[in-house]
């Protein structure tokens, strides 16, 4: 980190590493007094052209092709993938088939929160540089062993049901290549309610860790699902109204290039940034958690209507909770299906799909030919579609930033990007700041 001044009152603060979000990128900011003049948070990554890669190949290779996008969430590529696919060929995945789908993503959930939160997150709020600082607190320091024992526990159902723990192999079109037996699944269950009490515990801790103020008037966008907090299936909403269907979403929904990222900004037509991620799916969704988690965040005080993006700490915990409870109750009442996967036969067609990454609505559209050979597809994830509103949030923040010295506003502004989690991808720098000051 370096820091300089020129004539006239610039300051200039640059941070050349950032090893606690993934991918690769640069941020600057240009003040004037208390106000931001400019924001530019640049993605300079190269492109990696999966769309382009998956035409000419099988539709049973979208799956496993666009999991190898994220080495954190692959289990929302596939998933994806895999309605998108379903959608094109006719065909429906329900029952055991559904459930295992669901403890698949809540084991991804459970890893990604844990991860994020304890490994790249809360050092921000206690004032650390990193994780492995944080673990020799004398005070605080059990969180982090805590934290890796809760990820083990989410990585463990991923291995259980995937075959591995990063980038699963075991999930398919229509289902799963093989079902596990239930004696398999319950071997996890003392892990699983470990980490259930040990959630509800890291919830009540880092609900009480001090916050800056920001209150930001997004709109947030997921999935709303008529019957469960969501995760896949139901219809996409937004806190400004939209109710539509996931194939309705490139009508709603544009992407633009902008010159200082490779990576798409996404926006509302007609409208403009929008966020999605756990502050939208808790903000729209707070009534389908369980009664017990409900009335956990409400002991808490973490409540709707939440606009301050560094309040989504507390909310990924609550989601860490919800899963391991979810995942817990799957595991119980699960009965193996009579079939690993739905028979899908290729068609021509054109196939959408969506699910809620940790990070936020992830969506497909593939177009097959009649022998399921992919002719187009499209990806957009959540990270594009929260670009814009994490740039926004720059606007809202500047008069912090100015009051702050060049190291405190440096520190301000990294924990502004960790808010969102954004993955840019699975490397390891992300960020270079650049405040500029007149």
């Amino acid at each position: 980190m370096s820091a300089s001044g020129s004539g006239g009152g610039t300051r200039t603060i640059q941070v050349d590493e950032l090893a606690r979000v993934e991918g690769e990128g640069s941020l600057t900011i240009r003040l004037e007094g208390g106000r931001a003049t400019e924001v530019r948070l640049g993605i300079f990554e190269p492109p990696r052209f999966f769309e382009a890669l998956l035409r000419g190949r099988s539709y049973l290779e979208a799956p496993d092709i666009t999991s190898r996008i994220c080495g954190i969430c692959p289990a929302a590529y596939l998933m994806s993938a895999c309605y998108a696919m379903e959608d094109a060929l006719g065909i429906r995945v329900e029952g055991a088939l559904r459930d295992l789908r669901r403890l698949l993503y809540f084991g991804e959930w459970i890893e990604s929160h844990v991860l994020h939160a304890f490994l790249l997150h809360v050092p921000d709020f206690l004032g650390y540089p990193d994780a492995i600082s944080l673990a020799k607190d004398p005070q605080h320091g059990a969180w982090v062993r805590k934290s890796l024992r809760m990820k083990r526990a989410g990585n463990a159902i991923l291995e259980r049901l995937g075959g591995r723990e990063i980038h699963p192999i075991n999930i398919r079109v229509g289902g799963f290549y093989r079902a596990p037996a239930a004696a398999e699944l319950e071997d996890l269950l003392p892990e699983l309610r470990w980490g259930l009490s040990t959630a509800q515990a890291a919830a009540e801790w880092v609900s009480g860790l001090r916050t800056p103020d920001l209150e930001r008037d997004y709109e947030l966008v997921s999935l709303r699902h008529p019957d469960e907090y969501p995760l896949f299936g139901g219809r996409l909403a937004s806190s400004a109204g939209l109710d539509i269907d996931v194939r309705e979403y490139e009508r709603h929904f544009v992407e633009e290039q902008v010159p200082h990222s490779n990576a798409l900004h996404s926006r509302v037509v007609g409208r403009g940034a929008c966020l999605s991620g756990p502050l939208a799916r808790f903000n729209l969704g707070f009534d389908r958690l369980s009664p017990a988690v409900q009335e956990l965040a409400r002991r808490l005080g973490v409540t709707p209507p939440i606009r301050n993006p560094f309040r989504t700490l507390p909310i990924r915990l609550l989601e860490v909770v919800h899963s391991f409870e979810e995942a817990i109750g799957i595991i119980e009442r699960y009965a193996p299906p009579a079939a690993p996967f739905v028979d899908a036969p290729p068609r021509a067609g054109v196939g959408y799909g969506g699910t809620e990454a940790p990070r936020g609505f992830l969506y497909h559209r593939y177009e097959l030919d009649d022998a399921g050979t992919i002719v187009d597809a499209r990806i957009i994830p959540p990270t594009s579609r929260n670009q814009l509103a994490m740039e926004e949030d720059f606007y809202h923040l500047a008069p912090q930033l100015a009051a702050l010295s060049d190291e405190d506003a440096t520190r301000r502004a990294e924990q502004a990007v960790r808010n969102h989690d954004p993955c840019i991808s699975c490397a390891t720098h992300f960020l270079k700041l650049r405040i500029e000051r007149a």
